[in-house]
């Protein structure tokens, strides 16, 4: 396995709200672990929310006893979601903070993956395949056939989400469960990617770019189209390995 993971705050944003964490070694019960988190909140709650939530879920998996992994992240978000919303009524500051996260782990050749949110976790064998669906409005009219996906892409309201760890005392967690196959790739991204590089584009720089360079070409795209918001990106290969070159 290989994994390669970055956040950059972009071209017009003055703090970064994104937070990321990757591990292909053991963490707590996991054989491996990727977080991705993006904040939400007026001044510095954004980004102390995306860092503090995922701090929180892995004080969470590395102090609990193994159970079911899919149900250990359940419990971590929802552990992260009640730690946010203590933080935030204790202090006037954090009041309203929130963030996304995508959290993702691979055991025995299968990604197993909760969402909560809109930043996204993409599948790439022969094709694009977005794995989560995004807990936003936009996202809610294209399922219903009222956006199409171009629509959605410019829609004033596209940054309106309906569902973040910080939001509200229930948190919904979504799981998706993929096969993994050699050949295939996954990424994990905010939406300061996924809203200003197309699919199309995505894929096709993940698929013709050495796997080393992948995060850093991926920016470098969100940025050349305006960089509006932060960028978090992590890049992993389930079945590639580091070949020692003389």
């Amino acid at each position: 396995m290989r994994v390669f993971g970055r956040t950059d705050v972009g071209l017009v944003r003055k703090t970064n709200q994104d937070f990321i964490f990757y591990s292909q070694e053991p963490v707590g019960a996991f054989p491996n672990l990727f977080i991705v988190a993006d904040g939400m909140g007026g001044h510095n709650a954004g980004d102390f929310a995306s860092r503090y939530a995922v701090e929180c879920f892995l004080d969470y998996v590395k102090n609990s006893k193994p159970d079911a992994l899919i149900r250990m992240v359940d419990e971590g978000i929802k552990y992260s979601n009640r730690k946010i919303m203590e933080k935030a009524a204790e202090d006037e500051k954090l009041r309203g903070m929130g963030t996304t996260m995508v959290v993702a782990y691979i055991e025995d050749e299968q990604l197993f993956v909760g969402n909560i949110g809109d930043s996204r976790l993409y599948l790439m064998d022969k094709q694009m395949n977005q794995v989560t669906e995004d807990h936003s409005f936009v996202a809610t009219l294209v399922r219903a056939g009222e956006l199409t996906p171009e629509e959605a892409r410019t829609h004033p309201d596209k940054n309106v989400i309906t569902r973040a760890v910080g939001a509200a005392e229930n948190a919904k967690v979504d799981f998706f469960e993929v096969d993994l196959e050699r050949g295939d790739q996954i990424l994990m991204c905010s939406d300061g990617l996924s809203n200003m590089v197309t699919d199309d584009v995505l894929f096709d720089i993940i698929k013709n770019t050495y796997i080393g360079d992948v995060v850093e070409e991926l920016i470098s795209e969100a940025k050349k189209n305006g960089g509006l918001d932060n960028i978090a990106v992590i890049v992993i290969d389930p079945f590639d390995v580091e070949v020692n070159r003389c």
